[in-house]
């Protein structure tokens, strides 16, 4: 991370903060009117010693420049990545590991308090990796409320730590301060087995060192570590805003327990602004490459996007090259089987640009008949951050979208008309 603060601030792309803020609400405010801005705060109240980043890979751009890559191969390095993880070097003597402290307390850390019902302060940019003797390493988000001097509540869905945590693997290392590539690769929802640890390394080639106390393994250039322990401890976790930037409920969580702290001489603190646009790319576009390589099995998919209004997770537009007529029914099924959580998908001709919200609907309003390419689905399981589900089941209504031109329809009807020139000329020289 801190190499590619340092690339943006060589290119005058990273703000800075030279004024003082404090963790509590300030940073979060300023980091919210700045969203999708790669930002350093250079003080912090509370925290002497510690500066904060936020938005260090909000955007594709951001991800594809810290990969050395143009913004159009990034979904197939990615999938290339997943399916092709590259193993990993592990070193001594890690910039993360420069000063260690036995003598545990988060409360010298600059935890941010985001916004005003939150249950605490929270880790969000905290990637624990943990080891089992089968599986072999696994890295995943994991938002953390302080609850005190070595203790924090961890929202551990019903994935791969928690089957790592209940076939016995208790320990964690919490890396902060991550480079884009690792953030990314530890967003991927892959099988259980492929190593979160090699798909970052596929994507930009990287090291790992590992824990004092544990078997986990960090990357060796982040900058921060939590050394900890699973318990079976639960308390209340939250409430904290997910990427919907609504509230998610209040449930029973585990307690980590801290036993160790390590990190840089003059470490950088990471913060991801919940339900802001560095979330929203983080958690969604992962999930674009898996219904990308899902439609692509049955038909020409050119491109996926999770849409901002719905808050990268939700809704979808799937753009494809439409050769037979039932392409786009079995694209929507596809996209469904990428995302499980997702609720609606539209499907339009390659055409379209689907980053354009205006255009997307032009073509559910010049190419859709309602009772015809409306398909809807009751009774799926979709996402628990969708506060209209059912909190319990999950349960939801999804919907299909076939927003593409018949085949053998005449095409007159649906094409954009276009004006000569409008690209070409320049209007300075036409206007006064």
């Amino acid at each position: 991370m801190r190499e590619f603060l340092a690339e943006l601030d060589r290119g005058g792309e990273l703000a800075h903060v030279d004024k003082e803020v404090s963790t509590r609400f300030e940073a979060a405010a300023v980091a919210s009117r700045l969203d999708g801005k790669p930002l350093l705060f250079e003080k912090i109240k509370e925290a002497g010693g510690y500066r904060v980043a936020t938005g260090v890979c909000g955007t594709r751009a951001l991800l594809a420049r810290a990969l050395g890559i143009d913004e159009g191969q990034l979904l197939p390095r990615i999938l290339d990545s997943i399916e092709n993880p590259k193993p990993f070097r592990v070193v001594d003597g890690a910039p993360c590991q420069e000063v260690v402290e036995d003598q545990v307390d988060l409360r010298k850390i600059p935890i941010l308090t985001h916004c005003e019902k939150d249950g605490g302060p929270y880790v969000t940019a905290g990637i624990a990796v943990a080891h089992d003797k089968e599986y072999g390493y696994n890295a995943s988000f994991h938002r953390l409320m302080l609850l005190g001097r070595d203790r924090v509540a961890a929202r551990i869905l019903p994935r791969h730590l928690d089957e790592f945590v209940r076939r016995g693997n208790r320990t964690v290392g919490i890396a902060i301060g991550n480079s884009p590539a690792f953030l990314f690769a530890s967003a991927v929802s892959c099988e259980i087995g492929k190593s979160e640890l090699e798909i970052a390394n596929a994507l930009k080639e990287m090291s790992f060192t590992r824990c004092g106390t544990n078997d986990s393994l960090v990357p060796a250039d982040c900058e921060l570590v939590l050394e900890g322990v699973v318990t079976d401890e639960l308390v209340d976790e939250g409430p904290f805003p997910d990427i919907v930037n609504a509230y998610d409920i209040v449930r029973k969580q585990r307690v980590i327990v801290i036993k160790r702290v390590t990190h840089r001489k003059d470490p950088i603190y990471q913060a991801i602004l919940p339900g802001g646009v560095e979330h929203r790319f983080l958690m969604g576009t992962p999930r674009e490459a898996t219904m990308f390589r899902e439609v692509s099995r049955v038909c020409e998919c050119v491109d996926v996007r999770l849409t901002a209004g719905g808050s990268s997770w939700l809704h979808a537009v799937v753009k494809i090259r439409k050769r037979r007529e039932e392409d786009a029914k079995n694209a929507i099924d596809a996209a469904f089987r990428g995302h499980p959580s997702l609720k609606q998908a539209v499907v339009v001709d390659e055409d379209i640009d689907v980053e354009d919200p205006d255009d997307v609907e032009w073509a559910i309003a010049t190419r859709t008949q309602m009772d015809r390419d409306l398909s809807l689905r009751p009774g799926e399981l979709g996402s628990s951050l969708d506060p209209s589900a059912d909190q319990v089941t999950r349960k939801t209504c999804k919907v299909g979208v076939d927003a593409t031109i018949q085949l053998g329809a005449p095409k007159g009807g649906f094409v954009k008309a276009k004006i000569p020139m409008r690209d070409e000329i320049r209007l300075e020289d036409y206007l006064r």
